[in-house]
């Protein structure tokens, strides 16, 4: 029956992690993305080019989000059914991720590193710092609800088309819906993002002052990288959160 993918769409474009999701979804079957935003001519080809069949949009305006994502993807799970729905590990993902729990009444599999549906949904993750693999059988009626570590999958593009578009009507969401979004804020930032980044370069205390990430800095510009620090150093003001 395929998978569904939760993709936040940003300035028209779907996430890089959104990316990842979709083109593992492909490799489940018929691949579903539900756009929590209006892609542009050019994310829809992107999402197409990682594997999407089609693209169900959704342009919550000023509502809380994730409360009308959650009302409007379980109710097109309802009509057209789906083995898994894959989550990254956004604010925005892990909030619908729960509410859509709720309403379907199935468990969400946290912090996973792979899945399979051969049958029945199986995902793979890790305990105890990483030293300890498990794998978590999903049974019963209804789509497993996965949220996926960062990079856990590879975005690589598999198709070329792009996906029929079904325009989501936003649903009623009830009280949880009543919130609205009164103003936005966007975070000024430099360089590469961490989280996206396919090679960070990371110091720590060893390199003796906050002068000496100069040379993190060399080195991850050299690699294409983004430059990030251990807690401590972050801590201490080396370098900035990120």
């Amino acid at each position: 029956m395929g998978a569904w993918v939760f993709a936040e769409i940003i300035d028209g474009q779907p996430t890089s992690g959104a990316l990842e999701l979709t083109t593992k979804a492909s490799t489940l079957g018929d691949a579903r993305v539900f756009c929590l935003g209006v892609p542009s001519d050019e994310g829809l080809a992107a999402l197409g080019a990682h594997g999407a069949s089609t693209a169900y949009v959704l342009d919550a305006g000023d509502a809380l989000p994730s409360a009308a994502a959650a009302t409007a993807l379980a109710a097109l799970i309802g009509e057209h059914g789906g083995d898994v729905v894959l989550f990254g590990g956004g604010n925005e993902d892990r909030d619908t991720a729960g509410r859509l729990s709720v309403k379907l009444d199935r468990p969400v599999v946290a912090n996973a590193l792979d899945v399979h549906v051969d049958g029945g949904v199986s995902v793979s993750s890790e305990i105890l710092g990483g030293t300890l693999g498990i794998t978590t059988s999903v049974e019963g009626d209804g789509p497993a609800i996965v949220v996926t570590r960062p990079k856990a999958f590879v975005a690589q593009p598999t198709g070329s088309g792009t996906p029929a578009v079904v325009t989501v009507d936003a649903p009623d969401a009830g009280r949880s819906g009543a919130a609205q979004i009164t103003a936005r804020h966007v975070e000024e930032s430099e360089g590469p993002d961490l989280s996206a980044a396919a090679i960070v370069v990371t110091g720590g205390r060893g390199l003796g002052g906050p002068e000496n990430f100069a040379l993190m800095d060399e080195l991850a510009d050299l690699l294409g990288g983004a430059v990030g620090g251990t807690r401590a150093v972050v801590d201490a003001g080396w370098v900035p959160y990120s």
